[in-house]
């Protein structure tokens, strides 16, 4: 694929913006599966390198973010408790594009149309580097956890 080909998604002009280094990696997918562990496979990523965005609504502070490694669940005990909440749930799917301005499987934790409190499993510290998704099925930026922390004003926690 020739560089003028390439998809430039609205992630990538955020991070080209504020001057932080990635790497762009474009998959095929399928709308059966939408998977991160579908993406990993693909990229030839391990999963622990791979973070899905899960957008949450707290009982307490309303709307906030976790980034956490594609083949873990989120515990909702400990994503309620360090966001300040006593209890906290997944929205639906249905509520993600208006809310976020993303779709199902291309959710990022930049470039939200509101910014929301965002959380980054403690995991990532592990990782040289993680991808997320670039704000489109089928994108994926590789960064520094540090620098994602720093640019989205992420906590690292224990979210799985």
């Amino acid at each position: 694929m020739k560089d003028k080909d390439k998809i430039k998604t609205n992630v990538m002009r955020l991070l080209d913006k504020a001057k932080i280094p990635y790497e762009a990696r474009e998959y095929e997918y399928s709308e059966d599966d939408l998977s991160g562990t579908h993406a990993a496979d693909v990229l030839g990523l391990k999963y622990e390198m791979v973070f899905k965005t899960l957008v949450l609504r707290g009982d307490k502070t309303g709307y906030f973010v976790c980034c956490i490694p594609v083949d873990r669940e989120i515990n909702l005990k400990n994503a309620a408790k360090i966001s300040g909440n006593k209890s906290a749930e997944l929205i639906h799917v249905k509520e993600l594009l208006p809310l976020t301005g993303y779709i199902r499987g291309g959710c990022s934790p930049i470039g939200m149309k509101k910014r929301f409190k965002t959380y980054i499993d403690a995991s990532a510290k592990a990782q040289e580097k993680i991808s997320i998704s670039a704000g489109q099925r089928g994108v994926q930026v590789l960064l520094s956890p540090e620098v994602l922390s720093d640019y989205t004003g992420a906590e690292f926690a224990e979210l799985v």
